[in-house]
This record gives C-alpha cells, sequence and structure tokens, in this order.
C-alpha cells in the first residue's frame, strides 16, 4: 500500500490472486494510473491469470530464467518456502 501511494514506480511480485485483488482494489481507491504499477509472475505459472490481468488493462511483466543459474535459481526458491514445492507442482500440472 506504501509503495501505491508513493511517487515511484511499483513492482508487484506475486502469484497470490487474493495480494493481486488487494492490490487492485488500493490502486482503484486511491485513483493510482496503471503505468506507475506491474505485477511480475514466472513464466508457465499461472499463465490464465496473467493473460486475465492483461485483458483487463494491467501491465505483467514475466520473468523467464533461463541460463547456467536457472536450476539453483528453481532449488533456492523452492527451499526458502517447502509450500513453493506444491505450488510449482499444481501449476506445472494445469498445463
Amino acid at each position: 500500500e506504501r509503495m501505491l501511494a508513493g511517487e515511484g514506480f511499483a513492482a508487484i511480485a506475486t502469484h497470490d490472486e487474493r495480494l493481486i485483488a488487494h492490490v487492485i482494489d488500493v490502486a482503484q481507491r486511491g485513483s493510482v494510473p496503471r503505468d506507475r504499477f506491474e505485477f511480475q509472475m514466472l513464466y508457465g505459472i499461472r499463465p490464465q491469470l496473467q493473460l486475465d490481468l492483461v485483458a483487463q488493462g494491467y501491465r505483467v511483466l514475466v520473468a523467464t530464467p533461463y541460463g547456467p543459474d536457472w536450476y539453483p535459481y528453481l532449488m533456492r526458491r523452492l527451499a526458502e518456502r517447502p509450500a513453493n514445492l506444491l505450488f510449482f507442482a499444481r501449476n506445472i500440472l494445469r498445463r
């Protein structure tokens, strides 16, 4: 909320629909222009949500880990929060 209330650009990196809905609500209530923030998501995770947000006029940056460090990056993210493994598996299987 503070990021949206400030003067800078806010990058909201999440796949959580509740958090996204909250950000949209805060932005609308505060009359924050859509060009002052964007949602950031990983490639392949919640692609329909990404498309839905774009269709609603929101900016969405899709991050694609690549190169020799993609696997260690994925392992770090999964280790940070074990629930990420279940989240990752569910979203890969949705395809």
